[in-house]
């Protein structure tokens, strides 16, 4: 435990850094701490934050700077949090006017990003047990045939099936009929478990059509299980790393393969309120100089993604938090006004 003394002088230092972005020296804390300390003292204070890994001192300067251990001290224990107004909650909140889902979720990334001026990045809510609205078959050619899946929430996915024999078109519209009327409102997990009990209702011609439909329906509703980002192009302009384009695109390298970050978030949702990772702490993101913060939102009282800001280490904690939160309340409360 550090002692008060201690305390104030770091979070003084995490403070400044946060808006100069310069190492941060003896004479500016004894300044900016109110403390009435000589700068020997605050050397040996900064010189025993240092030995226990909360502060570093670049090569080039007398000064110094905050590691992650030293953030995530500023954070968990000093940090005072800003409250956002109810003027900027309801500018906030007329951001988010959207009523598909998927649409809702980018107007929401576009909205942290616009606010941080970093990253912005939404899981979009799961979708496995969506409810289909209705199904259609068009004829391409005598091997292949376009469905057309429409969920109830209004979205449309399509998809070409390569058939094993040649369907006319009034078949198709058959098949199709016949979908709609016995499972229309239901998810393709409930489909599955009728198909296998009711499928010999249709001509057996058609049985591996459906099969196929189901197969291609399920992978079309998966693949929107995903995230979106925004403001990836603001994290160039970060005076912390625009001169390090390797650590830039490690940093798009994990965006564009999204798996570890996939999984960094959905942990996330696990969890309630917000969090915030500190550098290489989430053994996922490939920068020490990175920072998360992120928090899971509802629809209709259950969890279904999750919200969050990319940024430097040295962003504004105490008004990216609120923003953060605010947004995935927000956005909970809109999903849940459309249920």
């Amino acid at each position: 435990m550090l002692d008060t003394r201690s305390q104030l002088l770091l979070k003084t230092l995490v403070e400044r850094y946060i808006i100069e972005g310069e190492p941060v020296g003896s004479r500016t804390l004894s300044r900016a701490s109110g403390l009435d300390l000589s700068p020997a003292t605050i050397r040996n204070v900064m010189a025993d934050l240092e030995d226990l890994g909360f502060v570093s001192s670049p090569h080039t300067s007398a000064g110094r700077i905050p590691t992650p251990k030293g953030y995530r001290f500023f954070v968990d224990t000093l940090l005072t949090v800003q409250p956002l107004d109810d003027v900027e909650i309801r500018q906030m909140e007329s951001g988010l006017k959207e009523h598909d889902p998927q649409k809702l979720a980018t107007q929401a990334s576009l909205l942290l990003s616009q606010l941080t001026h970093f990253a912005g990045v939404v899981v979009t809510p799961k979708r496995s047990g969506t409810k289909l609205r209705q199904l259609e078959f068009l004829k391409l050619s005598a091997n292949r045939v376009l469905m057309i899946l429409v969920s109830q929430d209004g979205s449309v996915q399509n998809r070409i099936l390569p058939t094993e024999r040649d369907f006319t078109q009034s078949q198709l519209v058959e098949a199709g009929n016949f979908f709609n009327m016995h499972y229309s409102g239901h998810s393709i997990g409930e489909v599955r478990e009728f198909l296998s009990k009711e499928l010999q209702a249709l001509q057996s011609d058609m049985t591996s059509l459906m099969k196929l439909a189901l197969e291609a329906g399920q992978d079309a509703i998966s693949e929107s299980d995903d995230y979106v980002i925004s403001g990836t192009s603001s994290l160039l302009k970060v005076p912390d790393w625009s001169a390090n384009m390797n650590h830039i695109r490690k940093l798009f390298d994990a965006f564009e393969k999204k798996t570890e970050l996939l999984m960094l978030l959905e942990v996330s949702q696990r969890v309630t309120g917000v969090q915030i990772f500190i550098g290489g702490e989430s053994g996922v993101m490939p920068l020490d100089e990175c920072s998360m913060v992120t928090a899971s939102y509802e629809a209709n009282g259950q969890v279904v993604g999750t919200v969050g800001v990319i940024g430097p280490t040295r962003m504004a904690y105490h008004r990216i938090i609120p923003i953060v939160d605010i947004t995935a309340r927000l956005l909970a409360s809109a999903l849940s006004d459309r249920g």
